[in-house]
């Protein structure tokens, strides 16, 4: 069964677009693409840069706090010693486990065991990846990053850094953060 109003003619202006009115369409698409892609092109970078920024933001924090609650001295010293060597293992296990106020840590709290854990875990530098600690004795902070662990830490000063070699989009330097 035909029905009439399937073969009426559709007039020739409401049959779709022309080949002309879609070209125009993909040259404004195409003008707008490149115009928005060069400002995403740079968020990762961006991205990595600001994560950085928080991590050591964050870290430097926890390490004062710690220090606030043993004595004014920083994490990664022996049985709250200054004078002896600050190791990675005891700046790990001083912010991610509870301690007492010598900086003597366990896993679970207690009376004695009273402060912290300050962070759950050493993050991993945005940058390069590591969530190694290079722990410092006393001297020096070095001026340029080694790029071999994820940060630098040095108790005696609570300075604490970025190891990742390069520069960010501003010229300026990751370990200078």
């Amino acid at each position: 069964m035909l029905r009439p109003w399937l073969l009426t003619r559709i007039p020739r202006r409401s049959r779709g677009f022309t080949l002309v009115e879609i070209l125009i369409v993909v040259v404004i698409l195409g003008i707008l693409a490149a115009i928005v892609v060069p400002q995403f092109s740079g968020a990762a970078e961006t991205a990595s840069d600001t994560a950085l920024k928080e991590d050591l933001r964050t870290i430097r924090a926890q390490t004062l706090l710690y220090s606030s609650q043993h004595r004014q001295i920083g994490p990664g010293f022996p049985a709250g010693n200054p004078s002896g060597t600050p190791t990675e293992t005891l700046f790990v296990n001083q912010m991610t486990r509870y301690s007492d106020d010598l900086g003597n840590t366990s896993t679970s709290k207690s009376t004695t065991y009273k402060y912290g854990p300050y962070i759950i875990y050493i993050p991993p530098n945005p940058i390069n990846q590591l969530s190694t600690v290079r722990v410092l004795g006393t001297g020096s902070f070095p001026t340029t990053a080694a790029g071999t662990h994820g940060w630098i830490y040095q108790p005696s000063t609570f300075t604490f850094a970025s190891d990742a070699t390069g520069t960010d989009s501003n010229g300026v330097a990751y370990i200078d953060y």
